[in-house]
């Protein structure tokens, strides 16, 4: 067959297109058409800001994580090292022949930090009606709730949950406390004060009339003070009296009238974990059984702590070994789809055609869908002024309704509405074909069956 034939075929294939698209072969183009037909009653809507606030107004809630997604496992909590057992506290010795005074250095009272077992008093606004706050009868009366520094430092607070103030001052923990405040959207009016004193002490024994512990304060402690505050020295000998100071794993002694005649060592600043014990120069044993008893006890406290804190921090892990494992199922579920989910679909000339589905806990929005799932829009297929969001009707009475609001993106500045119009559940995505992508898909449908067909012509 020589090119003249080859031609004529060629024309002849070219007159039968119409036969032949008769046949299936044509290409049918998908677009958005408005009016009644038999897919139900469609009604185009052009995409604008004011049209966003309407489309938006929908009723639609995104489906909600479980309620172990928002628990926590609770906080751990360490304190200081466990103390090491001190250096023995004194040597013995025999008979003085004087009394020896054996002062600290000079120490100064540091600012009170918060400890564990204090109690601190939250007071905050009490709240009342409308016309109780408008006549003023509440202008002064406030809530006040006591809270007890736990093991791990923090006291637990309604609506605010757990807040750490162990270590603090009352400055830096009212601080602490303002800022949850306004993070949990709280009123931030309020008063903290420490009713009860109880994590630094000094203990005071021997010759007193009430042995016992004294509590530091926010103001200093001071010896004459402390001595005071047991009563007193109930020893007949007050000129063989010593007052002995055991700090940090050293003896310090000073003789008792010292207290009394000597300003500057009555009034020495004693710091938390002193122990004082009053006594006569020779009753070394005295004191050294009720030092040994301080040093047991402090060691028997600090186990203790530690025993609790191993226990909660172990709740806490297996809380949370629970909670990772509740979690874990959740997300095997959703991935073998035995857990209910939203979606929306894309369709059209897109980078992909796909099913988007709907974040939990939040709304999506039309550019989520078409930027994540969709890959973007297809420069050469993908015609930007054909973007559709078809939205059935959720009245029963209108099931058949159908809302396709139609995106011009061929200004891009209205993409911004992309990134504003929310999508609901089951929402189709649809985005038209370029006019020339469309014609090449028409090409590319009829070229076979034409030279299929002018090689048969030119074969007759």
């Amino acid at each position: 067959m020589d090119l003249k034939q080859f031609l004529t075929a060629l024309l002849t294939g070219t007159m039968l297109v119409s036969p032949l698209a008769g046949c299936g072969v044509a290409y049918h183009k998908t677009s958005v058409s408005a009016g009644i037909s038999d897919e139900g009653k469609v009604r185009v809507l052009p995409l604008t800001a004011e049209s966003v606030l309407v489309a938006n107004a929908a009723p639609y809630e995104p489906r909600e994580l479980p309620a172990y997604f928002r628990q926590s496992g609770g906080l751990g909590g360490t304190l200081a090292r466990p103390i090491a057992p001190p250096s023995p506290a004194f040597d013995r010795v025999s008979r003085p022949g004087g009394l020896e005074t054996r002062l600290p250095p000079p120490a100064e009272a540091p600012n009170y930090r918060i400890g564990v077992g204090d109690v601190v008093l939250l007071a905050t606004p009490r709240t009342g009606s409308t016309v109780e706050q408008l006549t003023g009868i509440l202008a002064a009366q406030t809530a006040r709730q006591g809270y007890t520094v736990q093991d791990d430092g923090s006291i637990s607070v309604p609506t605010v949950g757990r807040v750490q103030i162990a270590g603090r001052t009352v400055e830096d923990a009212e601080a602490v406390l303002f800022q949850r405040f306004l993070d949990k959207q709280i009123d931030p009016t309020f008063s903290l004060e420490i009713t009860d004193f109880n994590s630094k002490k000094v203990a005071i024994g021997g010759d007193v009339t009430n042995p016992g512990v004294v509590p530091i304060t926010l103001a200093p402690l001071h010896l004459d003070e402390a001595l005071a505050a047991v009563g007193g020295v109930s020893s007949a000998d007050v000129d063989t009296a010593l007052v002995r100071l055991y700090r940090d794993g050293t003896l310090y002694q000073v003789p008792l009238k010292s207290v009394y005649e000597r300003p500057q060592i009555g009034r020495m600043t004693l710091l938390a974990g002193d122990s004082i014990f009053v006594d006569t120069a020779y009753e070394l044993d005295k004191a050294a059984a009720y030092f040994e008893e301080q040093i047991r006890l402090a060691q028997f406290k600090q186990g203790e702590r530690q025993a609790r804190l191993n226990a909660l921090q172990t709740e806490v892990a297996l809380r949370r070994d629970e909670l990772k494992e509740r979690r874990d199922n959740f997300a095997a579920r959703l991935e073998l789809g035995a857990e209910a989910r939203d979606y929306a679909y894309l369709t059209g000339e897109i980078g992909q055609q796909t099913r988007y589905p709907l974040p939990f806990d939040r709304k999506a929005t039309l550019a989520d869908a078409l930027y994540d799932a969709g890959t973007g829009l297809d420069a050469a297929r993908s015609n930007p002024k054909e973007i559709y969001i078809l939205r059935g009707s959720a009245d029963p009475m209108e099931y058949e309704s159908i809302t396709a609001w139609h995106l011009d993106a061929r200004n891009a500045a209205a993409l911004l509405l992309a990134t504003r119009f929310e999508l609901h559940a089951n929402d189709v995505i649809f985005v038209a074909a370029q006019p020339v992508r469309h014609w090449g898909n028409v090409v590319n449908a009829i070229t076979p069956s034409l030279i299929i067909s002018s090689v048969n012509a030119a074969s007759d």
